[in-house]
């Protein structure tokens, strides 16, 4: 794939996305992070600040997420925005790269899960690296499949996602480097 033709889609946060964006300057590919006024961010190249009205439009029930993920949201402006924000990263992607944990109903932890979530909505490729069982996972579209080191993901469209947990170890770090490394070759 052609790194002058690839965009990366984040959020710049601190972790994972932080990651992805600096293996991305690496490789020479384009990011975009969509953020809000306020929040904290790592990443500062091509940072894209939404504004109130563009957060509206990837607004979404926090009772549908809740009940789409098992799990309780809270109504607090900060989470709302981060959501919103993950829209625009899901929706401007065409292959979706998660770093958290799947739990056992098969969402995956935390605000992240979201993003995986809106992914299945949207039926988009999309891939989990599981930090805690040190597996990259693809969605098949019914259930998560394990992928071994010789079959891990290789980014093959040029607008790509990635988003995932504040809490990167080691192991995620890696899987993000290796992802580069095998869809674009050895960094510059």
């Amino acid at each position: 794939m052609d790194t002058r033709e690839s965009i990366l889609f984040s959020g710049g946060a601190p972790g994972a996305e932080a990651e992805f964006g600096a293996c991305a300057e690496r490789h020479g590919i384009e990011e975009v992070h969509f953020t809000f006024e306020g929040h904290k961010i790592d990443r500062h190249r091509g940072v894209r600040v939404l504004n109130h009205e563009e957060l509206q439009s990837g607004d979404v029930s926090l009772a549908y997420v809740s009940r789409l993920m098992h799990r309780r949201f809270t109504d607090s402006p900060t989470i709302r925005k981060v959501l919103q924000t993950l829209w625009y990263q899901i929706n401007s992607g065409q292959e979706i790269y998660v770093i958290g944990t799947i739990l056992d109903d098969g969402t995956v932890r935390g605000g992240t899960g979201w993003g995986a979530e809106f992914a299945k909505l949207c039926n988009k490729p999309l891939f989990v690296f599981d930090q805690e069982k040190n597996a990259w996972f693809a969605w098949t579209g019914e259930d998560w499949e394990k992928r071994t080191s010789s079959n891990g993901p290789i980014i093959t469209h040029p607008h790509i996602s990635g988003t995932g947990t504040r809490t990167l170890q080691a192991n995620g770090k890696r899987a993000i480097a290796d992802l580069f490394s095998r869809s674009f070759g050895a960094s510059s």
